[in-house]
């Protein structure tokens, strides 16, 4: 019989179960003071950050009463964008007031305007904030920024070669929906652009296998087939492909973009009709497995890379993504600012 003096499970008050239950899992600091790229996590940090995640979105829910509400009291973190966003700045914005942060939104003119150069620019924001979130094209100015700025967190928003806070979310949205992905095949079809990138950086760290579908002359480049062959775990690889119906055979994920990315407006046309077998579209979607999750980390250009019916159907999961990025950026913040 059981002493009485030992609560059982029944005895325990509420409130002293609902904090065991929502225990937020240690945050592990970054190693590097940037977040530029996927590469700058290792496979035990990009899982730290998803778990971090998941408790954040489920701690959502307790709104005020969540213990990372005051998290970041006291920071400011500064938002530069040179591209146009509707997820990546609504996101970071706010996140980091519902970690008790507050944000600065310096117009794109004052530092891409040529009034000074980038590295002045950063050397102002590390006296004011504590990080930088930034967008841009060239990924060599988003390291200007952190090299010039060594107290300013610099995080990488979107450029022209990676989108890693994108990933971190397909790699949540994917965990959320398949479980394990060590033996999964995520399939992306199009231009081997940034996001591909990062999908391919990221998903092999948890041992994802990445197929990639591109026409001739818009290949993923060579270099990240070797960067992902460094960080790849469990037997997992990024493997090119020309027949979009062939790399996505037997896929648990089926992943698309746009053809054609911001400052590449010029080459519409010719990427409109290159691209136009690469659709993806329920003659494709029958080729990846039966359960297969379609991805797409928005904006869409519907009837182009991705048809309505696909978009709109039950295999859809573009919307997970996107409130993802909420919280795999405050997990993020997190671990490059908690004291």
């Amino acid at each position: 019989m059981r002493p009485a003096s030992l609560p059982t499970s029944r005895t325990v008050p509420f409130r002293t179960r609902v904090a065991k239950a929502s225990a937020r899992p240690p945050v592990v600091r970054l190693a590097r003071k940037d977040f530029l790229s996927v590469l700058d996590l290792d496979p035990e940090s990009l899982e730290a950050c998803l778990r971090l995640a998941a408790h954040l979105k489920r701690e959502r829910r307790m709104t005020r009463r969540a213990a990372s509400t005051q998290a970041l009291a006291g920071q400011h973190v500064a938002l530069l964008f040179e591209k146009p966003s509707l997820r990546t700045r609504s996101t970071f914005e706010i996140a980091v007031r519902e970690l008790g942060g507050d944000v600065v939104c310096p117009g794109p003119d004052v530092a891409f305007g040529g009034r000074e150069v980038a590295a002045d620019v950063a050397r102002n924001l590390e006296r004011w904030v504590a990080a930088l979130v930034l967008r841009t094209f060239a990924h060599q100015r988003l390291v200007e920024f952190a090299v010039a700025a060594p107290r300013l967190h610099v995080v990488n928003a979107l450029t022209d070669d990676e989108h890693p806070c994108q990933a971190l979310a397909d790699l949540l949205t994917l965990r959320e929906h398949l479980g394990d992905l060590r033996g999964r095949t995520v399939a992306f079809v199009g231009d081997g652009n940034n996001v591909a990138t990062s999908l391919a950086h990221a998903a092999v760290m948890l041992g994802a296998h990445v197929h990639i579908a591109s026409p001739e002359g818009y290949e993923l480049p060579d270099h990240v087939l070797a960067e992902a062959a460094r960080t790849a775990r469990f037997g997992a690889g990024v493997r090119r492909f020309r027949d979009p119906r062939v790399a996505v055979h037997g896929a648990a994920a089926v992943y698309t973009d746009t053809w054609t990315s911001m400052g590449q407006e010029a080459e519409t046309d010719v990427r409109v009709r290159v691209f136009a077998p690469y659709q993806v579209n329920a003659t494709l979607m029958a080729q990846a497995d039966p359960e297969a999750l379609f991805m797409h980390c928005l904006p869409a250009h519907r009837g182009e890379e991705v048809t309505d019916e696909v978009m709109d159907g039950p295999s859809s999961v573009i919307f997970d993504q996107a409130e993802n990025r909420l919280h795999v950026q405050k997990a993020l913040l997190l671990m490059l600012l908690s004291q």
